[in-house]
């Protein structure tokens, strides 16, 4: 069994993003982290991708998947949320030096552990970790999700997430709709409840389709272009407000497959 091939040295790649992520969002330069965690979604891509090439599929690089997984698209996406929601529940000026941004998510992060109820809402976003866990673990032995998935995908959920710092970062320094919406949709009364839905999407038995194409007809594929087609233009008019959107659309054309499926079933 040969270890260090070039799709499992890809996958520690994946890994080692979630880290640098992870290790971004406690300095509080949740401006940057997110990046990390898109390269992570490329190299989660190719190193499935070029073990089907090079024929190099096995165990060791299925666990070693999930693990990079588990840290990139479990783990960061949970810290990352907390320190945004840190950076928001404190009033952190997320647009000073990187050295008193530091200064001050250390000192907040100290504070969390004082006995005001209103200081652990931060935590709420470790919801993330634990539902990805069992997520994963899930996808792992679940049979069904070879060619479609049963609940969202971890990278899905996380990309989600990281549409919220990105905005952040760009719009909560001006004025306009951009700055009220994006501090709205941060504010714990709206965050936390969209945690805690996309969480348990991640365990839900909602089918989803996988842009997996076994040939390049329409039938078959139409749920596909429609979504690729969708993205293309939603990307090119919305930015970075794309993401969210691109994610609940795909959320929204899995079901209605699903229903139209049961319906032609029937």
């Amino acid at each position: 069994m040969k270890m260090f091939n070039i799709p499992n040295l890809i996958t520690a790649s994946n890994m080692l993003c979630g880290v640098f992520a992870i290790i971004l969002a406690f300095a509080g330069r949740i401006d940057i982290a997110p990046y990390f965690i898109f390269l992570a979604a490329v190299l989660d891509f190719f190193d499935g991708f070029l073990a089907r090439i090079l024929k190099q599929q096995g165990e060791l690089g299925k666990q070693l998947d999930s693990l990079a997984d588990m840290i990139s698209f479990g783990l960061a996406p949970g810290i990352i949320m907390f320190a945004l929601m840190v950076i928001q529940h404190k009033g952190i000026d997320l647009f000073q030096s990187t050295a008193l941004l530091n200064m001050a998510m250390n000192v907040e992060l100290y504070d969390l552990f004082n006995l005001q109820w209103d200081n652990k809402l931060p935590f709420l976003a470790l919801i993330i970790p634990f539902f990805s866990l069992f997520r994963l673990a899930k996808f792992n032995i679940d049979t069904r999700q070879s060619e479609s998935f049963i609940g969202l995908p971890t990278p899905a959920n996380t990309i989600f997430f990281m549409a919220f710092p990105l905005l952040l970062s760009q719009y909560g320094g001006t004025t306009g709709w951009e700055h009220d919406l994006i501090l709205w949709l941060i504010q714990p009364i709206v965050l936390i409840p969209v945690i805690v839905i996309m969480s348990v999407l991640l365990v839900s038995e909602l089918p989803l389709f996988a842009l997996k194409f076994k040939h390049f007809k329409w039938k078959g594929n139409g749920t596909r272009y429609v979504f690729l087609i969708s993205c293309g233009i939603l990307i090119s008019t919305l930015l970075i407000w794309s993401i969210p959107i691109i994610v609940l659309l795909y959320l929204l054309l899995s079901f209605i497959q699903h229903i139209l499926r049961k319906k032609s079933n029937a």
